[in-house]
């Protein structure tokens, strides 16, 4: 197999899309049991504005798809680490005792684990040609 070195920008993107997957899957899943199971969902709060503000918090992970790509280094290496530990909380925060969400946010945690040591490791390319 053929040794392809990829760029740090297109890890992280690609570890944010697979982080984003799982999230989408795991709401899937969990409406499938809601609706299977007659169970009518207890969403604390009004509905409008937990909906409004899951809506934002979602779309942070979605953003860092792109972002990574495209951010200057020192900014790419902060927004990966803070919004991977906000989603980590948010996963958890949100979560369930479900056994196919606590399977998918284990999975969630871990690719987000990866995002921040990823990040944290990052070596300024700018420095790379001193060292």
């Amino acid at each position: 197999m053929k040794n392809i070195k990829v760029s740090t920008e297109v890890k992280l993107s690609t570890l944010w899309v697979l982080v984003m997957l799982n999230m989408v899957f795991a709401d899937i899943f969990s409406i499938i049991v809601e609706l299977i199971s007659n169970d009518v969902l207890n969403i604390p709060g009004n509905v409008r504005s937990m909906m409004a503000i899951a809506a934002i918090l979602t779309n942070l992970p979605i953003i860092m798809i792109f972002l990574s790509r495209v951010l200057s280094y020192k900014f790419n290496r902060i927004f990966n680490i803070l919004v991977g530990v906000f989603t980590i909380i948010y996963i958890i925060g949100g979560g369930s005792t479900l056994v196919h969400y606590l399977i998918i946010a284990s999975i969630e945690i871990a690719l987000l684990f990866v995002i921040i040591i990823t990040a944290f490791r990052w070596k300024d390319p700018a420095q790379a040609i001193y060292d």
